[in-house]
C-alpha cells in the first residue's frame, strides 16, 4: 500500500473527474467542476487549475493554489487544496489547506495521513516567513478536527460555525 499526494494532472483526468462528480459538498468543502462534461473538465478545468498553481489565470484577487489528490496505490481517495499563501480573507477563514475524503474511505486514517502529506507540501509552497499553517473546519465536523489535532493542530479561535486551527510549520522534508 502506497499512499501519496499527486498534483492534479491530465494523466489522471478520468479519476479526477469522477472524484469531482461523486464527492459531496459538505461541511464547507466546495467541490468545483460538478456537473460539467469530461471534455470541459479536460479542456477548461485542468488548464485553469494548472495556471492557478502558478499564480496565473482568470482568478484575479485569488492566491495561487494547487490541488493535490490523495492516492492509495491506484485508488483516488481524496483532495487536498493547498493555498500557497494567505490573504486577509484566508487568514481569518479557510486558511492554507482545505480537504475532503470520499465517504467510502472515511474513518480509515486517510484524512490524517493525507493531511500529514499536505502539510509537507504546504511547507514547500508557502512563504518562509509564515510559521504556522492555518486551517478551519465546521464546528460540527469533529472527525476533521481530530485529523487536524492528530497532525499537531490546536484550536486558536472559534465562532458559531467554525473552528480555526493552527499547526506549527514543520521543517521542509521528503517528497509528497
Amino acid at each position: 500500500m502506497t499512499i501519496a499526494l499527486r498534483a492534479l494532472n491530465p494523466q489522471d483526468a478520468e479519476a479526477e473527474y469522477r472524484f469531482f462528480q461523486t464527492m459531496p459538498e459538505e461541511n464547507g468543502f466546495e467541490v468545483p467542476y460538478q456537473g460539467i462534461t469530461f471534455q470541459k473538465f479536460v479542456e477548461m478545468a485542468i488548464p485553469e487549475r494548472l495556471l492557478s498553481a502558478q499564480g496565473l489565470g482568470p482568478a484575479i484577487g485569488r492566491v495561487p493554489d494547487t490541488y493535490f489528490f490523495l492516492w492509495d496505490d491506484d485508488q483516488l481517495i481524496g483532495l487536498f487544496k493547498i493555498r500557497h499563501r494567505l490573504n486577509d480573507w484566508l487568514r481569518h477563514g479557510a486558511g492554507h489547506i482545505g480537504y475532503g475524503i470520499l465517504p467510502a474511505f472515511r474513518g480509515q486514517g486517510y484524512g490524517t495521513r493525507g493531511l500529514e502529506l499536505a502539510i509537507q507540501a504546504c511547507t514547500r509552497l508557502m512563504p518562509a516567513t509564515e510559521t504556522e499553517i492555518y486551517l478551519s473546519c465546521a464546528r460540527t465536523n469533529l472527525a476533521s478536527l481530530q485529523v487536524m489535532r492528530n497532525n499537531g493542530g490546536r484550536v486558536v479561535d472559534r465562532d458559531e460555525k467554525e473552528n480555526y486551527v493552527r499547526i506549527p510549520r514543520p521543517q521542509s522534508s521528503g517528497a509528497y
